[in-house]
């Protein structure tokens, strides 16, 4: 294929990887034609809607070569190289903000990058170094990376042997891996490789999007690569609290005449805005809209130091007086340097240089708020607020295996509220697109919706989405209408979106089998089978089976498809407690990922039997086991 990249000056490369952050607004890794729009939109470029839709039918068609309706960067590049107007080159010229330190390199890729330059920010590298050093400073695991030095490139090293990267999922989402099953010492290539594959497969489970990513990619320590995942994993760490139902303090940023469901259907992002506006409305100051232009002068983040700093109320509490002198500072920079010497003060001074508050760096200003909302919130839930409290129920393991499933697989938008985010069935009709489900996009309405008649167009999506299950999947819909889904309602929602992930666990299988028909009795009959040529006693009736809660079957299960996987002293068997059983599960979850089988569930579906989860597991591990015999 030949490069055509070498066409792109140093400058257009640097612009075009901002323009398309700026649009990849969900850090998902592609771009869609409702992030063009918002692009447009943020440029304050008048552009008629037509035209739009003009370059979005060409960007979504003839440069769109995966055909997926998204774009990835390397399709970007190209797509860039095709706008010759010069107006539209103009307007993404200025909805970005040019910065220094953006690093290029050359180099191929197996799957969709052949010949295309990459580039990475240093900015962002110095950033996650920094952060990750603080997060595993204390890590005996991690002695022989840590501490990292952010000015050069011993992040792409350390990420190689895949300790760093189980870590850090630990760090950001506790218990995802059960480290007894990391391999620590005298690594080969093999154990690095395994590594790696249980860090891929357990980012997955937790929502990252690890499409186009493997473990030679990440052994080789591709930089563009290796930073992207790291930034997912941080995030979700960082927005892991900023969730009503986890911390009900966040009702305080209620607004006058607001129903709590406005506040509930918000994102992360939006949440750490309005929190940030609150504390500014508190100074008397007026309030930021973005992470990036709105925070430049430094002076919004003093007067948010000054509201979040220890007030000395508590007991055990440090009061701490920010020293605003700094906010009259002329020098910009100089400004941003008093400022985060404030936010120091508070050991908060993590993911941004004065660089970076200058340049409105909006990515790791995001991070920076999140850090000082999870270390100093500095909100108080409201008292006598007549809010039922009772109604703020958290999220069930269940839905969240379920929105970890499909953030995993790239949907966008990013769905943060199972129920909220698919009230348009956007995402549901990505997801059929993921089990081969043909989706006529002309009869898809997508955003930006109408002011009026915006609920009409989510509703006809959502008819449609039904009517696609019933027919052309052939789901089990009864009594389900595009209404349910339209009104979030939970039972019918959950019904549908487990026939989409049911089928998309079957379909690995069936391609495996040359598109013959998998049933649960085909996939129970292959696990009793397999065991037995194992020589193991165990055996499974059903998937209620209640020898499941003992996770044997599935420990024994991978002994034989995948032999030396199992450390022996590492299973309990004989009399069990409680404790026995999740540590049974804990492992056999984990060593299912290392060996390579894309598992969703939680150890504690298997531990209390969840039908529907444990299919999935052992869905997972068939696939994985005649993935072996074929090889």
């Amino acid at each position: 294929m030949e490069n055509n990249v070498t066409q792109i000056s140093r400058e257009d490369l640097e612009e075009l990887r901002e323009a398309f952050n700026k649009i990849d607004i969900d850090n998902s890794g592609y771009v869609s034609d409702f992030e063009l729009q918002e692009l447009f939109k943020e440029a304050r470029f008048s552009l008629p809607g037509f035209k739009v839709r003009e370059i979005v039918e060409k960007m979504m068609g003839a440069g769109d070569h995966n055909k997926d309706d998204r774009l990835s960067f390397e399709e970007f590049v190209s797509i860039y190289q095709e706008l010759k107007s010069k107006e539209v080159r103009e307007s993404f010229r200025k909805a970005i903000n040019k910065k220094d330190g953006i690093r290029s390199f050359g180099g191929t890729s197996g799957i969709s990058s052949e010949g295309t330059q990459h580039s990475y920010s240093d900015e962002e590298k110095v950033a996650f170094v920094n952060w990750i050093n603080k997060a595993l400073a204390d890590d005996p695991d991690c002695k022989h990376l840590l501490p990292m030095a952010p000015e050069n490139e011993s992040l792409f090293k350390s990420v190689r042997d895949g300790i760093l990267l189980c870590k850090m999922i630990n760090f950001s989402q506790p218990d995802t891996i059960d480290e007894r099953v990391i391999n620590m010492k005298k690594l080969t290539t093999f154990t690095i490789t395994e590594n790696l594959v249980l860090a891929l497969n357990s980012a997955s489970a937790i929502g990252c999007t690890v499409v186009n990513i493997d473990a030679q990619d990440l052994m080789a320590g591709k930089p563009h690569l290796a930073l992207g995942l790291l930034w997912q994993i941080i995030k979700i760490g960082l927005f892991a609290d900023i969730e009503i139902s986890r911390n009900e303090a966040l009702i305080a940023l209620l607004g006058e005449g607001e129903e709590l469901d406005q506040l509930l259907s918000m994102s992360p992002e939006e949440l750490l805005l309005r929190w940030f506006n609150y504390h500014l409305a508190n100074a008397g100051w007026e309030p930021i809209r973005n992470f990036s232009d709105d925070i430049k002068d430094s002076k919004a983040y003093f007067h948010l130091l000054n509201q979040i700093a220890p007030k000395g109320n508590h007991d055990d509490e440090i009061r701490i007086d920010i020293d605003m002198s700094g906010f009259n500072e002329r020098d910009e920079t100089q400004r941003a340097e008093l400022m985060l010497q404030q936010a120091a003060r508070l050991d908060c001074r993590q993911f941004v240089t004065p660089a970076d508050v200058i340049n409105g760096n909006q990515k790791l200003n995001m991070a920076f708020v999140a850090n000082l909302f999870n270390t100093h919130p500095a909100l108080n839930k409201p008292l006598n607020s007549g809010i039922d409290y009772t109604l703020l129920e958290g999220e069930t393991r269940e839905e969240r295996t379920f929105r970890n499933w499909m953030n995993s697989l790239g949907v966008n938008p990013h769905v943060n509220h199972l129920y909220r985010d698919l009230t348009d069935a956007l995402v549901i009709l990505q997801l059929y697109e993921k089990i081969e489900i043909p989706v006529d996009q002309r009869k898809v309405n997508r955003p930006p919706y109408p002011a009026i008649g915006s609920n009409m167009r989510k509703l006809e999506n959502c008819n449609y989405a039904v009517d696609l299950g019933k027919r052309e999947a052939k789901f089990s819909l009864v009594g389900i209408g595009g209404e349910n889904i339209n009104e979030g309602n939970k039972t019918h929602t959950l019904a549908l979106v487990w026939q989409i992930m049911r089928r998309y666990t079957l379909k690995v299988l069936s391609d495996l089998g040359d598109g013959a028909k998998v049933t649960d009795e085909i996939i129970i009959n292959w696990v009793n089978a397999t065991l037995q040529e194992g020589k193991k006693e165990t055996f499974i009736t059903s998937f209620k089976d209640k020898s499941i809660s003992t996770s044997l079957p599935v420990i024994d299960l991978i002994d034989t498809i995948a032999p030396s996987a199992i450390r022996e002293e590492m299973v309990k068997r004989g009399n069990f407690s409680d404790e026995d059983k999740l540590n049974n599960a804990k492992y056999a979850i984990s060593v299912s990922r290392k060996i390579g089988a894309q598992v969703y569930a939680l150890p504690d579906d298997l531990v209390e039997v969840k039908p529907t989860m444990v299919m999935t597991v052992f869905a997972c591990l068939m696939g994985r086991g005649l993935k072996s015999v074929r090889k």
